[in-house]
């Protein structure tokens, strides 16, 4: 590979040979290369550095007065809103109160703060949570009388009687105070509610349990009474009587035949007992006999009646056989 000589050290060192053309050559520029460089001349560079300077200046100065804004607002409230940006304004309301508050500085995104001095909170907020609060409170306060004490929760309400007059914050703080009791009260009256429920509920099963009970005791005393009806002599015939009908269809022959021999061996009495181990009415030896009817056999004159027919019937077919035997050998 063959290299083109360069010019030598010499030739390269002397400014003379690049910058000052000889007044026979011929000009290596073009008319359009010439135009530019005049137009762009060393001096055009300089006066853009010097803008850019002037423009840093400013938003230095802006940001200035933007501290100066907030020192001035310790002893002030309200809110300023001051625009960094290059070419915009800075607007600074008038100072609404002389009462000192801790200032707040915000950024609230790229070159724009939020400058507030005092509470955060606007007013119509603190306002509308108030109102809320002071009538849910009362509500509760209402509704848990005579139930449970309310006594903080009516001293938390009469803090928010005149929340017009007082500062956001304050207003915010009495309203998170009611708002902890009252539902502290709520709470309680719910409880009593449910206490109240129950004790209600356990007088009404106690009623309804009472009630049952009278019920069954009338039941019991109705059917003593029946008993007590039918183990009579009388209650016993007329128990004997009806089961000779519907049971056997013997009719009142029988019936007198059976009166005569149950006369004669028991008196109808259901007590009746012989030394010999006889028992009851229909005189059963033994006595217990008659559980194959029913276990109530000792005290119940039907049980003994139902027993006595079956053995009659079994026995002798009727009363009046069984009476006939009774006379002609002095058992049956």
């Amino acid at each position: 590979m063959r290299f083109r000589p360069s010019s030598t050290p010499s030739d390269r060192s002397k400014p003379s040979d690049r910058s000052t053309p000889s007044a026979t050559s011929t000009p290596s520029a073009s008319p359009a290369t010439t135009a530019d460089t005049a137009a762009t001349p060393p001096e055009a560079f300089t006066r853009r550095d010097l803008a850019a300077r002037r423009r840093r200046s400013r938003r230095a100065r802006i940001i200035g007065v933007t501290g100066m804004a907030a020192t001035a607002a310790v002893a002030c409230t309200g809110f300023v809103g001051a625009t960094l940006s290059g070419g915009s304004a800075l607007a600074l309301p008038t100072p609404t109160a002389t009462a000192s508050h801790d200032v707040t500085v915000t950024e609230v995104g790229g070159d724009r703060l939020s400058i507030h001095a005092g509470s955060a909170i606007p007013r119509e907020t603190a306002d509308t949570v108030a109102r809320l609060a002071l009538a849910s409170g009362r509500q509760i306060a209402e509704e848990a009388q005579g139930k449970v004490a309310t006594g903080a929760l009516t001293t938390s309400l009469a803090s928010l009687k005149d929340y017009r007059e007082m500062n956001a914050d304050t207003v915010l703080a009495r309203v998170a105070t009611t708002q902890d009791a009252a539902e502290s009260v709520g709470a309680a009256s719910i409880a009593a509610d449910q206490r109240a429920a129950a004790a209600l509920q356990a007088a009404a099963a106690k009623a309804a349990a009472e009630k049952a009970a009278a019920q069954a005791a009338a039941r019991a005393a109705a059917d003593a009474a029946r008993q007590a009806a039918a183990n009579t002599p009388a209650g016993a015939k007329a128990t004997a009587q009806a089961l000779m009908a519907s049971e056997y269809g013997w009719g009142s022959d029988q019936y007198s035949c059976l009166v005569s021999l149950w006369t004669k061996e028991s008196g109808w009495n259901y007590k009746a007992y012989n030394p010999s181990g006889a028992t009851g009415i229909p005189q059963a030896l033994p006595g217990s006999k008659m559980a194959t009817v029913a276990s109530d056999w000792s005290t119940n004159a039907t049980t003994q009646v139902i027993w006595g027919l079956r053995y009659i019937s079994g026995s002798y077919g009727t009363p009046c056989a069984a009476w006939g035997h009774s006379q002609a050998v002095n058992w049956y």
